[in-house]
């Protein structure tokens, strides 16, 4: 029998791939098996019009999510900001804006075509500080304590395993860090049954964890601090909301440990990597960095 993650897993990935083609073709669409206007729920419509007019036309067509996490996040000059499925590279573009030269935006998606899409965009927009990886929330291709910030746009919700998405939020995050995202809440109310009537998995609703659960997922990785706002309604008892939580300033010795090894390493994420991953289509190439001990590092 096929693993029933996986396959879903692929659902999502080509359904996203298919949007990133549309949009690189000349047309949108939303998360949807059909192209459709972007409304008030989804979209670049979330965001303010000073920001979508700074970016290329294709990375705000692009816009999938259901919020603004770079608002949420109340980035800083300087930071080093990760954004979990990075699609088009919207909020990976406007958080490098806000992190300034100093800082760095980091963009993760599993998707090539997404991939392809936010490297053309960013080269539209002559971003020099930001950097797109390929690899799933589920298992981030970074060093642990390197990142500032990890935000989201409507992507949580979409994995199959949330703890382990949390647990690798965590691990990356340097201790203080912070978690911004906005993402797809149930109310407590609904059961996982009710969730999927309102709509499918990949179109951002029947993934969706409950209030309460998001809550206990953060906190047993690890979170601290944890708030969840809902925004507004995506459905009957479904919403958009802001959610935030902090690393403790004190971690476990095992972090530390491997923090301190990692202090003098290269890459410029404070880490050893491993060799670049290149995409099968040569005009994308991106990095799959893991943190190793004694390996080659990447110019």
């Amino acid at each position: 029998m096929p693993d029933q993650s996986t396959d879903l897993r692929e659902t999502v990935r080509r359904r996203y791939a298919a949007a990133a083609v549309k949009v690189t073709e000349g047309s949108t669409a939303c998360c949807g098996s059909e192209p459709v206007e972007i409304d008030e729920n989804f979209g670049a419509a979330l965001y303010a019009a000073d920001d979508r007019d700074t970016l290329p036309a294709e990375a705000v067509a692009a816009s999938l999510g259901c919020g603004n996490p770079t608002a949420v996040a109340k980035l800083h000059e300087g930071e080093r900001v990760l954004d979990l499925g990075s699609g088009g590279g919207i909020d990976v573009l406007l958080s490098a804006r806000r992190v300034g030269p100093t800082g760095k935006a980091y963009g993760l998606d599993m998707t090539e075509e997404m991939l392809a899409l936010a490297l053309a965009n960013a080269a539209k927009a002559g971003a020099t500080n930001v950097e797109f990886l390929k690899g799933t929330i589920e298992d981030i291709p970074l060093p642990a304590n390197t990142i500032d910030v990890v935000i989201s746009n409507c992507v949580i919700n979409l994995s199959t395993d949330k703890a382990a998405v949390f647990t690798e939020t965590f691990r990356v995050l340097r201790p203080g860090g912070r978690l911004g995202v906005s993402d797809v809440v149930a109310d407590d109310s609904l059961a996982p049954e009710q969730r999927a009537e309102r709509g499918d998995h990949v179109g951002c609703i029947a993934g969706a964890l409950s209030f309460g659960e998001y809550r206990e997922g953060l906190t047993a990785a690890g979170f601290t601090d944890v708030e969840i706002t809902p925004a507004h309604g995506v459905a009957d008892g479904m919403h958009s909301a802001i959610v935030r939580a902090t690393k403790p300033t004190t971690v476990p010795a095992a972090e530390a440990a491997e923090e301190t090894r990692s202090a003098d390493a290269c890459c410029g994420v404070n880490a050893c990597c491993t060799p670049a991953e290149t995409s099968t289509d040569p005009a994308v190439t991106v990095t799959a960095a893991k943190a190793a001990s004694g390996c080659g590092c990447q110019g």
